[in-house]
């Protein structure tokens, strides 16, 4: 069988494609990304190795700020989810995008303050922020969103009486469900995250008394990798009923955030909506709703993660041992695995992958590809149909720029891998490898156990 990669076919939505745009064959039938051979990446920075393609994620950010302007008559502001993929490069290209940032930790709050990120298209996201989040924060004068009556009360001893009001956005739970993996929904009236619609009301009349806290919008996300557009357009319209609702309380919401959870390509079976009628979904029902009621359209903030950096990252790996057992199963091992990408063992997730030497070949057998560390289910692709290979060869997996290095690991102690940003045929280091021995810098040995021997 041949499969199709995908290269280039929407130009205009990256997360319908399985490889980055730029992706192709050189003379000797090699894949380069980027204007870079793969192979050379390769062999100049060592594998397991991240490869993020910067053409890709910046089409993914204009077919977002071109679909909002074409689509939304109000004003809109895109922010990136920077949970699927965070470090200070991406937020200097997703703030030069016109991007805000979505952060839920003082690390992703502290990485957007590096990056050049604005600190008023900051958010902080979070279910249990601490109180050296919220006081970054509130220092910063970035916007918080409120999930829970522990953040109202712990921001209440935080802010001086006499002190300027915090900009806060409410967190809503909108009882909504959507076919995607179970861990990966939160917009079920179960879920841990946010204010369920038979709470707001109660929130919204007890913050009409706190004059050191300024609410100035609502927020929702009902979940991650979903292709149905029914769910955002029903999403939509419960968030119009709640600012209608928080406005004739008296309170002037002037935003209002839909979160993110358009997915991606992952298969060539995977079948996502186009960014462009993602949004048209969304903006049509706001626009439809606010018409309805009389209400002036509200600033329309969206959170993108991984349809803006999933197809545009790669990981390379080497190929190691291989184990056949007769008519049942053939392993094939490489350099890295659960601990590089734990979506697999995680969430069961699927990838597409090849040879980088071999990408146009017919596929002749079925292997099991697995990773290098103690767990029997650390397995990345069942059922991957390669060309023969041999220890040595570099295998591309496709589609893993969000949720791998960010849910990356130290687990059997494996270093985590480096990143490469690629774009016109340069390729330019952005996070360095972590060496073997940085892994001790943290240990401490108690005198006591050091002197026993």
């Amino acid at each position: 069988m041949t499969q199709n990669y995908g290269f280039g076919t929407c130009l205009d939505s990256p997360n319908k494609n399985l490889a980055p745009l730029v992706t192709t064959l050189d003379r000797q039938g090699q894949l380069e990304i980027g204007g870079c051979c793969l192979t050379a990446l390769a062999n100049q920075y060592g594998t397991p190795l991240y490869v993020l393609d910067e053409l890709t994620l910046r089409t993914a950010c204009k077919a977002y700020r071109d679909s909002l302007i074409e689509f939304y008559p109000g004003i809109s502001l895109p922010l990136y989810a920077s949970k699927a993929n965070s470090c200070r490069a991406l937020s200097y290209i997703l703030a030069s995008e016109g991007f805000g940032w979505d952060a839920v930790s003082s690390g992703e709050l502290l990485t957007a303050l590096e990056g050049n990120m604005p600190t008023q298209r900051i958010l902080l996201h979070g279910n249990n922020k601490s109180l050296h989040e919220l006081n970054l924060a509130l220092k910063h004068r970035i916007t918080i969103v409120i999930d829970n009556v522990y953040d109202l009360q712990m921001l209440a001893q935080l802010i001086p009486n006499n002190g300027p009001p915090a900009s806060v956005m409410l967190r809503v739970t909108p009882g909504i469900e959507c076919h995607t993996h179970e861990y990966i929904r939160t917009g079920r009236l179960n879920s841990k995250f946010g204010f369920n619609l038979n709470e707001i009301e109660d929130i919204l009349r007890w913050l009409i008394g706190c004059p050191w806290i300024q609410v100035t919008g609502l927020h929702a996300h009902i979940g991650s990798q979903i292709f149905e557009l029914q769910p955002h357009h029903d999403l939509a319209r419960i968030m119009i009923d709640m600012i209608k609702l928080a406005r004739s309380m008296g309170h002037s919401l002037v935003d209002l955030n839909i979160g993110g959870g358009l997915g991606i390509r992952y298969t060539e079976s995977d079948c996502p909506p186009s960014i462009q009628s993602w949004i048209k979904t969304i903006a049509k029902t706001i626009v439809l709703k606010c018409k309805e009621y009389n209400l002036r359209l509200p600033r329309l903030l969206c959170e993108p993660g991984r349809s803006l950096v999933g197809t545009a990252g790669i990981t390379l790996y080497t190929l190691g041992s291989r184990k056949e057992i007769t008519g049942i199963k053939t392993y094939v091992s490489v350099d890295g695995g659960m601990s590089d990408n734990p979506r697999r063992i995680t969430y069961k997730s699927n990838y597409t992958a090849c040879l980088v030497n071999q990408a146009n070949l017919d596929y002749k057998k079925s292997i099991t590809l697995v990773g290098k560390h103690c767990e029997s289910g650390d397995v990345l692709i069942e059922d991957l149909y390669l060309p023969i290979s041999k220890p040595g060869d570099i295998l591309i997996v496709f589609g893993t720029g969000a949720y791998n290095m960010s849910m990356s690991s130290n687990y059997n102690r494996v270093p985590r891998p480096s990143t490469i940003l690629v774009a016109s045929g340069k390729a330019d280091l952005i996070q360095l490898r972590e060496q073997p021995d940085e892994l001790l810098y943290h240990d401490v040995v108690p005198l006591r156990l050091s002197t026993l021997y």
